[in-house]
């Protein structure tokens, strides 16, 4: 059974989704551990909750971004994790942990990579004026939401949309996407190529 660990700065709904789908079995895999940088974030109620390890790496106690990385990289390293789910983390991982942790790591981004990378994804999307938004599972690699896409899902934007109600409308969609692209992972399904993520049959995930 697959070990997952997940980083979240947040409410953690995306991180609530996924454990959700391990507890009724959907997912081959166990927790074991949430890696927060905020120390209010809601996320680890629902860790605690859940009955499942929480480590808070919290970014002000540290002098600078190295160091911070230094810890995070060392708790990282601890849980001996086979995949790592970013799950509204809210920082960019350095150089080093992306390079150590190579083809474990993926985050879940509300828009449709390459579009809208970022923050405030669905801001950007409506000032653009698109018609259709979504979000995207990717692997995480040095770049920006840059890494091989797993699934993307479409969601419509609508006339009098604004950030917040097509926020809601994409979010449904990730507590769908991200469970899904885990339990792929975990059952050992996902082929990288490239920039293209394959399913083990051949086809393409997204």
């Amino acid at each position: 059974m697959k070990r997952i660990a997940f980083l979240a700065s947040g409410r953690g709904s995306n991180f609530q989704a996924v454990i959700d789908a391990m507890r009724c079995g959907e997912i081959p895999a166990v927790c074991v551990g949430l890696i927060t940088d905020n120390p209010g974030a809601y996320a680890i109620t629902r860790a605690r909750e859940a009955g499942i390890p929480v480590h808070v790496i919290d970014y002000a106690g540290y002098p600078g971004k190295a160091e911070y990385e230094s810890a995070l990289i060392r708790t990282m390293q601890g849980l001996q994790a086979d995949l790592f789910v970013l799950a509204g983390y809210m920082r960019i991982l350095g150089v080093e942990i992306v390079r150590e942790f190579h083809g474990k790591v993926i985050n879940i981004h509300p828009a449709l990579l390459p579009s809208f990378a970022g923050l405030h994804a669905q801001r950007q999307a409506i000032l653009y004026g698109v018609r259709v938004s979504g979000c995207t599972v990717h692997l995480v690699d040095e770049g920006m939401d840059t890494g091989p896409i797993i699934i993307q899902t479409c969601v419509p934007v609508l006339d009098g949309d604004d950030e917040e109600t097509l926020s809601e409308r994409i979010l449904a969609k990730e507590h769908q996407c991200l469970p899904l692209a885990v339990k792929l992972f975990c059952e050992g399904k996902l082929a990288i190529k490239g920039r293209r993520v394959f399913l083990s049959d051949g086809g393409p995930a997204a």
